[in-house]
């Protein structure tokens, strides 16, 4: 059985941190419980290297767009190899094999009559890499609230809107198509507002793949990245992929973009897509304005993959927003890790050593209740991977764990290990081969997760075959031989000092800060020169009416995660409503009150349905997200700047 599965293919306009190790520790923990299960499993990732993004990252770096891309991917592929994740197929998009891929998708589509040439003249967001229809000159991005920019060129265009019905019968037919559910009732709800066509090409930038028999046009990054989850498998006979697993921001272009590319070129669409929540930092998404982006790499240094991963997959509900901290991952370890599993283990086998020989006694058959609840935490606990509620599995598995050590402190075998009797004997070998035997069954259920871990307590149990050979249908409870003997014991998981650790991780961090900036080594902006310098007038700036203005409040925008709906008094008596792109740098609370300054003499707009009378002036951080602009000092309501 063959099972094929897919990260996103991940942009390369900044190096990895800790929310591209997420989905990827998903995508490895996905695999090897399939490969459990007895699934041929191929995992594929990759950079996405194409767009205007891209040029402009490279040229900000003094570097060619080539050597810009080799840098950002070899970096994805050092934190992948790093963590010990098992990826098989790590396709970049500037491969010329990808090219021929994406042209070939393009011919098919063409060829059926689903692409036309067109004009298009209007606002274009470079960081989402999105035509604005709705936005006019000045407005903000729609989905980011970022500012656009008019561009006018001639495009190709695929004709999305033929789709509308067909996609809706999918998403119908195919209820688990799009999971969570949440997320489905999102796409639906975008589908059944009605599609436009959708432009496939740009004329205006180079760094790309070149439109067959269009040498002016080189492909639109969507449906140059999309094509990836094939190429990087071409003539494997494994597509359609089973699973893509994605982040919720990207949905709409996998989930709608994306099966409607392949209807038109009669291919097969994938089986699922899994669209998972933000990861945030301390309870706010992260930012390099906020000092909060986090990379995986220190972290495993200090702590070890296995508690990252433990970490991410018991804490957050995937499919929902979660929340990391430094605090959050050491007690998490220390409690559940060192002296939960870790702590089983060393007893456990210790005794084994010192009462039995070290070799595993055969048990008398009296501990049915943990042998009962062991059958039912193995089919659980693996219903519960395969749905993907990691959270939930992990937790079950605990269970088991608890009732252990619960079991361990009644029958006391310390002190049956004193006493001189057959009775008291029994008890001894029956205790230590319920204790051992829920370690291997729990050694075996957390492979996916803990792989390193898993496999040390494996070797201490004493075990013949290795662990990778186990198959989930064929685990059960009495699967471990007496008389086999343990290994030598070590600690699997060291108990941390929680503010040494905490200290260690920033620290390392910040080193790993250090060490990217370096590799990506930016130039100096060059002095300004007449030529290509757009200037202004003090006049044309005059006309600018820029106000302080105070948030008196904020909400979210309902259908999209990136848009606040702000009421802000500016000094004129009434408040103003002002919509912002900034809700993934900044929650409703935390703007009450709070002073910005507004763009007051803008022509009013609508998005999303809200009158915008206004906009909020905010800085673009390394990694895109804005930074809104303030006062140090006191400053009355209404004061224009000048």
């Amino acid at each position: 059985m063959k099972y094929y599965l897919t990260t996103p293919i991940y942009y390369v306009n900044a190096a990895p941190h800790i929310g591209h190790a997420y989905t990827t520790i998903v995508a490895d923990v996905i695999k090897r419980h399939k490969q459990m299960q007895g699934y041929e499993v191929v995992l594929t990732t990759g950079t996405d290297e194409h767009g205007q993004k891209v040029e402009r990252a490279a040229r900000a770096a003094g570097k060619t767009p080539q050597e810009f891309t080799d840098l950002i991917s070899a970096e994805f592929r050092r934190q992948w190899e790093v963590l010990g994740l098992a990826v098989d197929r790590f396709q970049r998009t500037s491969n010329p094999q990808h090219h021929r891929a994406v042209q070939q998708l393009f011919t098919l589509c063409r060829d059926n009559g689903y692409i036309h040439k067109g004009a298009y003249t209007g606002q274009y967001c470079f960081f989402d890499e999105l035509y604005a229809s709705e936005a006019g000159p000045g407005d903000p991005c729609p989905e980011c609230g970022r500012p656009t920019e008019t561009v006018t060129e001639e495009n190709l265009f695929f004709r999305l809107s033929a789709f509308r019905d067909r996609l809706l019968r999918l998403y119908e037919e195919q209820p688990d198509f799009i999971r969570p559910a949440s997320r489905r009732n999102e796409v639906i709800a975008f589908v059944q507002r009605g599609l436009s066509d959708l432009s496939i090409s740009r004329t205006t930038i180079q760094w790309g793949i070149p439109v067959p028999d269009e040498p002016a046009h080189v492909f639109y990054v969507w449906f140059d990245a999309l094509t990836t989850y094939m190429s990087a498998v071409e003539g494997e006979d494994l597509w359609p992929a089973d699973l893509h697993l994605i982040g919720k921001e990207i949905l709409r272009f996998h989930a709608v973009y994306w099966p409607a590319f392949l209807m038109a070129a009669g291919l097969p669409l994938p089986r699922q897509i899994f669209a998972h929540g933000w990861l945030l930092f301390e309870q706010e998404k992260m930012s390099k304005s906020r000092g909060n982006i986090v990379r995986a790499t220190p972290i495993a240094q200090v702590a070890g993959t296995d508690a990252l991963r433990y970490f991410l997959l018991r804490e957050v509900v995937f499919g929902q927003d979660g929340s990391f901290s430094y605090d959050a991952l050491v007690n998490r370890y220390n409690a559940d890790l060192a002296n939960g599993l870790g702590n089983l283990a060393s007893r456990t086998l210790t005794m084994i050593r010192q009462y039995t020989g070290g070799a595993v006694p055969a048990p008398s058959g009296s501990s049915e209740a943990i042998a009962g609840l062991a059958r039912q935490v193995i089919a659980s606990a693996t219903a519960a991977f395969d749905n993907f509620d990691f959270s939930r599995g992990l937790e079950t598995v605990w269970s088991l764990l608890s009732a252990t050590d619960k079991y361990l402190v009644e029958r006391a075998p310390w002190s049956l290990a004193r006493e001189d009797d057959a009775g008291a004997r029994a008890l001894l070998a029956d205790t230590l081969y319920t204790a051992a035997e829920v370690l291997r069954i729990a050694a075996a259920l957390l492979a996916p997760v803990l792989p390193v871990s898993a496999a040390k307590l494996w070797s201490q149990l004493g075990m013949a075959h290795p662990l990778h050979g186990v198959r989930l249908h064929d685990l059960a409870w009495g699967q471990l031989p007496p008389g086999q003997r343990v290994g030598a014991v070590e600690p699997i998981f060291p108990r941390l000092d929680a503010a040494a650790a905490v200290r260690q991780m920033r620290a390392l961090e910040e080193r790993e800060l250090e060490r990217q900036a370096a590799l990506l080594a930016p130039r100096p902006s060059p002095a300004p020169t007449a030529s290509g310098e757009r200037r202004i007038s003090l006049d044309d700036f005059a006309k600018v009416d820029l106000r302080v203005g105070q948030v008196l409040a904020a909400e979210p925008v309902q259908g999209t995660d990136k848009l606040l709906h702000l009421t802000v008094d500016v000094g004129e008596g009434k408040p103003r409503s002002i919509v912002a792109g900034i809700a993934g740098a900044y929650g409703p609370a935390e703007l009450v009150g709070r002073k910005v300054v507004v763009v007051a003499n803008l022509e009013p707009r609508k998005l999303r349905g809200i009158t915008s009378e206004g906009m909020v002036v905010a800085a673009t951080a390394e990694d895109g997200r804005p930074v809104l602009a303030g006062f140090l000092e006191e400053v009355p309501v209404g004061s224009r700047l000048k």
